[in-house]
C-alpha cells in the first residue's frame, strides 16, 4: 500500500496520559467530516521520547499533539518551530511534513484567545489590565496570548513569588509580579482575571480571591474543567460578571493540528462540547 493511501493517524502523547480528552475531541471532528482515520493516546516516557517520536511518522502518523512532561523536550527534536512555541519554550502540537521534517507549534494561547472571543464576544486584550494567577507553561502561553492582543499590563500573580518572578523577566515590563496573598488588592482597573493555576479544580483547594472590588465589566476565565465551573467562575456569576469556563481552551487548542493532519475544518460547538464532556 503506498503512503499517501495509509489509514491517517494522529494522537497525543504524555506521561502519565490517560486523563487525556483529546481523543474524544479529534476522533468527534474526524466522525464529523467522515475521515477513516484515528487519533490515539499513547504514554510516552521521558527517556523515550525521542525514540517514539522518530518512530511515529513511519506507523503513519501526520502529527500529536504533546502534553507533561514533554511540552518543552519536544522542541529540540523539531526541525522547525514556530515563533510562538520559541517565544513560549514549550510546543503542544507537532507536525511531521512529508519532507521528513518535523514542525513544532504552541496553540495554547490561540486556544485561549478563541475560547474567549466566541463565548464572551466584544472581549479584547486591549480592554485593560489583566490579572493572571500562576506561573507555569499555561500561564507562559497565555501571558504571551494576552501581550499579542493589546493587553497593556499583566499583573501577575504565583504561590511561588520567584517563579513568577522569573517569568516577569521573559517578557518586559509590561508583566508585574503581585503578592499571592493579597490579590484583593490588585482587581482595581482588571479588565481581565485568568486562573491558570490548579487551584480550584476537583480535588484542590480553592483558589482565595474575592472578586468583589473587580470592575463589573470584568471578564473572568479560569483553564480548569474539571469543574466545568469552578468556585472562581461561581463567584463571578454571583456578581454578574462575564465569565468563561476553561473547556473551550482545550476543544480551540486542538483545531489547528486537526486541520494540519487531515486536511478538514474543525468546528468548536456545543454539540462538540457535549461529546467531549460525556466522553
Amino acid at each position: 500500500m503506498s503512503e499517501h493511501k495509509r489509514k491517517p493517524l494522529a494522537g497525543v502523547i504524555g506521561w502519565p496520559i490517560a486523563h487525556s480528552r483529546s481523543p474524544q475531541l479529534h476522533r468527534f471532528w474526524l466522525n464529523r467530516n467522515g475521515i477513516d482515520g484515528d487519533y490515539v493516546a499513547m504514554g510516552v516516557e521521558p527517556r523515550d521520547l525521542e525514540q517514539a517520536i522518530r518512530a511515529l511518522p513511519l506507523l503513519g502518523f501526520r502529527g500529536v499533539n504533546v502534553t507533561l512532561p514533554h511540552k518543552e523536550a519536544v522542541l529540540k527534536l523539531a526541525t522547525k518551530v514556530s515563533d510562538r512555541a520559541s517565544l513560549i519554550g514549550a510546543a503542544n502540537t507537532i507536525t511531521f511534513r512529508e519532507d521528513g521534517s518535523i514542525y513544532a507549534d504552541n496553540t495554547d494561547g490561540y486556544g485561549f484567545l478563541e475560547n474567549i472571543r466566541q463565548n464572551a464576544p466584544g472581549w479584547r486584550g486591549a480592554d485593560g489590565p489583566a490579572l493572571v494567577i500562576g506561573a507555569g507553561g499555561a500561564a507562559r502561553s497565555i501571558i504571551s496570548a494576552l501581550l499579542s492582543d493589546g493587553c497593556p499590563e499583566i499583573r501577575l500573580a504565583n504561590r511561588t513569588r520567584s517563579r513568577a518572578e522569573f517569568l516577569a523577566q521573559q517578557y518586559g515590563a509590561k508583566v508585574k509580579v503581585v503578592d499571592f496573598l493579597h490579590l484583593d488588592d490588585v482587581l482595581d482597573g482588571v479588565a481581565t482575571v485568568v486562573n491558570t493555576s490548579s487551584l480550584g479544580m476537583t480535588g484542590q483547594p480553592a483558589l482565595n480571591l474575592s472578586l468583589k472590588r473587580a470592575p463589573k465589566t470584568c471578564l473572568v476565565t479560569d483553564i480548569v474543567y474539571s469543574p466545568l465551573k469552578t468556585p472562581l467562575l461561581e463567584e463571578a456569576e454571583s456578581r454578574r460578571l462575564r465569565w468563561v469556563d476553561g473547556l473551550g481552551m482545550l476543544l480551540h487548542q486542538g483545531r489547528p493540528g486537526f486541520e494540519a493532519w487531515f486536511g478538514k475544518p474543525a468546528e468548536v460547538d456545543e454539540e462538540l462540547r457535549r461529546a467531549v464532556l460525556e466522553g
